[in-house]
């Protein structure tokens, strides 16, 4: 069930909506002036990503050139020293 209340009911008794998002599971929805602004609803529990979830993520970044520079120089410039004691 999802209760609409304005952002300004929500302000003034925010400890009671979160108690209630949180206990209850209520999900609300939060108006200003009229209009719907943003939904407040229990987090759930959190997942983990798998390695082959971050791999797609990565995937569907825009490539960009300047980073991709940027990482070569890194690389290039971090090099273990042949004597690290010296």
């Amino acid at each position: 069930m999802e209760t609409t209340i304005s952002t300004t009911e929500a302000a003034r008794h925010l400890g009671d909506v979160l108690a209630r998002v949180k206990h209850a599971g209520e999900h609300f929805l939060l108006t200003k002036n009229d209009q719907p602004l943003a939904r407040l609803i229990p987090a759930g529990p959190f997942g983990r990503a798998t390695g082959a979830m971050i791999m797609n993520a990565v995937e569907r970044l825009p490539h960009d050139p300047a980073f991709a520079d940027d990482l070569e120089r890194v690389n290039r410039l971090d090099r273990i020293p042949e004597n690290p004691w010296a």
